[in-house]
């Protein structure tokens, strides 16, 4: 058997809404809009991957998401000219990634982050 992709869902009265935020700052695609779900989704190559913790590192608190980026500069430049406040970082961590988290506009905590060097 194998995993052909996990999916995150995400609960929303405006599903809408969320066209800002994952289409127009993270360049994702909408694959699907039946109205009341809206699907997006990159052309990336990806692995179904599950993450469990206890905490999100650095004494943060877990975040509901993590989105890895090959443009991290940008997507924080997006964000910073949109005025979404950030809820941790940047930061630089020591296991090897550059990050930081904000609220997507269903306020779910939203890791954004891409390997160092």
């Amino acid at each position: 058997m194998a995993v052909k992709r996990i999916v995150s869902n995400i609960k929303a009265a405006d599903p809408q809404s969320a066209r800002q935020f994952y289409g127009e700052i993270f360049d994702l695609e909408i694959v699907m809009d039946q109205g009341w779900i809206v699907t997006f989704a990159s052309d990336g190559i990806t692995s179904p991957q599950l993450s469990v913790a206890s905490q999100g590192g650095s004494g943060t608190p877990v975040p509901d998401l993590s989105i890895e980026v090959d443009n991290w500069d940008e997507v924080l430049s997006r964000i910073e000219a949109r005025a979404i406040p950030l809820e941790y970082g940047p930061a630089e961590e020591p296991w090897g990634v550059r990050r930081f988290f904000v609220r997507d506009p269903f306020g779910r905590l939203v890791n954004v982050l891409t390997h160092s060097g």
